[in-house]
């Protein structure tokens, strides 16, 4: 059974990965893809400076992302999950984005404004289709495409190692040799003196097998700085955007059938400019680990319950 968020048929395919997994290794293989008009959702987005990010490169020839999210104001943890759980089945429809006026759209397509193409889940679903630990997702984006077009794509499937109500983890392994990428998100709700202010959102990437491995070095060998810088804003973006979209998705949530977007339900925020990552002695904490760790992966605890 497959749950989709592929986008229409007639957006053709246009796309050259040089970073994809599916043969459990990097791959070679041309597909093309027409990415989506940009999509004008009225929303100021968060700068690069609103998180704390670093990589370490270690030398057994891993490397980890440590990257800690500005406050995600206004949202809750239960919304973040419920996203998780249904995003790649959802569709929208916006009822006055330009260019998109009345036209129904995977939900995928409001997470990013202009990087993102498709998200598809496949393999033993959850109730209602919905991402469980052990189904695969494949994720079709693009780096920073209006700035790169196709330069840093991603075309992969990856597995569910983790969905959980504080967290999500997803990754590729090679047979035999192990897991060679891993993605972890934690999430939080966030008091201060008893009040809800919102989500903290820390997020965690190790690629790579260790042990000075010569297939490793291969694959993080495709991950310099220019692709990071690229990806840090892409997702900078794409977390940021939860404050504008998703308390508004999350209450139609029990909605049968597509649910409906307007510029009107926009929040009535402050600037973002002025962000910065939420909890520094977290991202710290978390980096220093790393660091120490004699591997990295085992230190990410990727299938585990969330460390925040």
């Amino acid at each position: 059974m497959v749950a989709s968020g592929s986008i229409d048929a007639g957006w053709a395919w246009r796309l050259r990965t040089t970073v994809d997994f599916e043969d459990e290794c990097v791959s070679d293989a041309a597909i093309d893809l027409a990415m989506p008009a940009a999509r004008d959702f009225g929303w100021e987005l968060k700068p690069a400076s609103s998180c704390w990010f670093e990589i370490d490169r270690r030398s057994n020839g891993q490397l980890a992302v440590v990257m800690n999210h500005a406050l995600l104001r206004g949202v809750r943890a239960e919304m973040v999950h419920w996203w998780f759980l249904h995003f790649p089945r959802l569709r929208v429809r916006l009822v006055d984005v330009p260019g998109y006026e009345g036209r129904s759209v995977p939900a995928y397509l409001l997470w990013h404004p202009s990087d993102h193409y498709a998200a598809t889940l496949s393999g033993t679903l959850g109730p209602e289709n919905t991402s469980r630990r052990g189904a695969s997702i494949r994720i079709q984006e693009a780096m920073q495409y209006e700035r790169y077009g196709w330069k840093y794509p991603v075309n992969t499937r990856l597995r569910l190692h983790y969905v959980g109500d504080d967290g999500w983890a997803m990754g590729r392994s090679i047979p035999i040799l192990g897991p060679v990428m891993m993605l972890r998100i934690h999430y939080k709700d966030a008091y201060v003196e008893g009040e809800h202010v919102g989500t903290q959102y820390h997020y965690e990437v190790v690629v790579g097998l260790g042990g000075g491995n010569p297939i490793a070095r291969k694959i993080t060998a495709h991950f310099g700085a220019e692709f990071f810088e690229a990806w840090r804003q892409h997702n900078v973006h794409e977390v940021g955007a939860f404050e504008n979209f998703l308390p508004a998705l999350y209450a139609q949530r029990d909605r049968s059938g597509e649910l409906e977007y307007r510029r009107e339900m926009n929040p009535d925020l402050p600037s973002p400019a002025s962000q910065k990552g939420f909890d520094r002695e977290v991202f710290d904490r978390r980096l220093q680990g790393f660091r120490e760790a004699a591997d990295a992966l085992a230190y990410q605890a990727y299938d585990r319950a969330s460390f925040l």
